[in-house]
């Protein structure tokens, strides 16, 4: 078999070839040529078109191509024929793939981004036609190669040289000459924050991992209308909202609600719409403050929402709003620990400093380490088949804030202080404004298990927190 025919038989992934159904009489012909709900079961749901492009070609022989974009089409003939074909440029075992085929109107052709596209036209007055769900940006990556390019073996029905090419076309480079597709760039909102802080660790010091932007809210304003809607989000795979309104008392008051609301709600509904019209994966960081439950057990994903105060109840909202796309995902966590300021730290410091502080027993859970959830947020990232609701703690044994207070007391035995125990009510009586706590923070880790990622002993996190190891 020649390295050709080798070539035309190997798969480009995510290349998805849809017969049409064409109802034709003595008028002519009618067909659906794009229909979500029946897209769906070639499992294109993430398929948001934004554009409608339509070629005219008045001659057999107009040859277009190759061109590549970072946005996935859907191209078509509504009139005519043409041979078209295709070549992978992502960066992977994949690159310098190909596939060809004629396609008249019986057929759709899925063309994922990355992958650049090619035809020549074989009747006079071809019409072709191809949707795309991202515009042209500055900031784009697009590519481009040659169509005769030897090593690409296409069997071009009409010859290169006697077919009508753009004089662009026609100075396209060699396909050994084309820097691969990267991988969709990263996009993490909330960098300041603990999560955000490990996600950049773990991003910068990944090796071959994707390329990501980091940004905090004075770089972009989640709230602001403006600043959301001219974003390039089409330059971006994924985006992590890590971004939250976390002053749980604060959002009590007046103002507070606002904030939560305008930040915890507002901002991921607004997310939630970016990703249905650019196609990006959102994965979105949430609490379990919003089943607001006080009884034992290991909380479900699948168990009822019951937020109890203004913060979990705009966190249930953001939730919502996102999980109403189907392809987004929603890591609930709890008792988060990382670097700036936080429940180990202000212990650490009580310790030191010989104070014994009074601190709730009856709230109990499982520490969860900002590195580890940055794991698991990238983990996810990776795997575009979860969706959902996931929950994401540390492993290990349930404990009070008391308990991981002895536990940070017990790292200075010199210092006279301890720890004393006191109820949710009665911590809550002393503190004026104080905002409703669950009780019961234990979430199972059965779901996040089964898509294959291990969190870990939330012990080994503590110890690695207090050695510099992690934060």
């Amino acid at each position: 078999m020649a390295p050709a025919e080798k070539r035309a038989d190997a798969r480009i992934p995510g290349l998805v070839e849809i017969p049409l159904t064409v109802h034709a009489d003595s008028r002519g012909w009618f067909k659906e040529n794009w229909h979500r709900e029946k897209m769906s079961r070639f499992g294109l749901d993430h398929f948001h078109p934004v554009q409608n492009n339509v070629s005219f070609n008045a001659e057999p022989g107009a040859l277009r191509g190759f061109h590549a974009e970072p946005w996935n089409k859907l191209v078509s003939v509504a009139s005519g024929r043409v041979f078209a074909a295709w070549v992978d440029l992502r960066e992977g075992e994949s690159f310098g793939q190909t596939h060809w085929r004629i396609l008249d109107p019986s057929v759709t052709v899925f063309v994922p981004w990355g992958v650049a596209n090619a035809f020549q036209t074989l009747e006079k007055g071809t019409v072709y036609s191809y949707l795309v769900d991202d515009h042209w940006s500055e900031t784009g990556q697009y590519a481009s190669v040659h169509v005769a390019d030897p090593s690409l073996g296409i069997p071009w029905p009409l010859p290169v040289e006697e077919s009508v090419v753009s004089e662009k076309d026609q100075h396209n480079p060699l396909l050994q000459e084309v820097p691969p597709f990267q991988p969709g760039r990263i996009l993490v909102l909330g960098a300041d924050g603990q999560l955000g802080r490990a996600l950049r660790r773990a991003l910068a010091g990944e090796p071959g991992g994707a390329p990501f932007d980091a940004l905090t809210r004075a770089e972009l304003d989640l709230t602001n209308p403006a600043q959301m809607g001219a974003f390039p989000w089409g330059d971006y795979a994924v985006v992590v909202n890590a971004a939250a309104y976390t002053r749980v008392d604060e959002a009590e008051t007046a103002k507070g609600r606002e904030g939560a609301w305008a930040v915890n709600a507002q901002a991921p509904a607004s997310l939630a719409q970016a990703a249905r019209l650019h196609g990006f994966r959102l994965i979105h960081i949430s609490t379990e403050y919003v089943y607001g439950r006080d009884e034992g057990g290991g909380i479900r994903e699948s168990d009822p929402l019951s937020p109890q105060g203004v913060y979990a109840q705009s966190k249930a909202a953001g939730d919502l709003a996102v999980l109403a796309s189907g392809r987004n995902v929603v890591l609930r966590t709890s008792w988060l620990m990382g670097e700036g300021k936080n429940f180990l730290e202000t212990m650490s410091r009580l310790a030191q400093s010989g104070a014994s502080p009074t601190v709730v027993s009856d709230q109990l859970g499982r520490p969860t380490f900002a590195d580890d959830l940055a794991r698991a947020v990238l983990y996810a990232a990776g795997h575009p088949e979860m969706e959902g609701v996931y929950h994401v703690t540390g492993d290990g044994p349930v404990v009070s804030w008391a308990d991981v207070a002895r536990r940070v007391f017990a790292r200075s035995p010199d210092c006279p202080g301890r720890v004393r125990d006191v109820s949710s009510e009665e911590y809550a009586s002393g503190a004026a404004g104080a905002a409703a706590r669950p009780k019961n923070s234990v979430l199972s880790l059965d779901r996040i298990r089964e898509a294959g990622f291990r969190p870990e002993d939330w012990r080994d996190g503590f110890d690695a927190y207090f050695s510099g190891q992690g934060a």
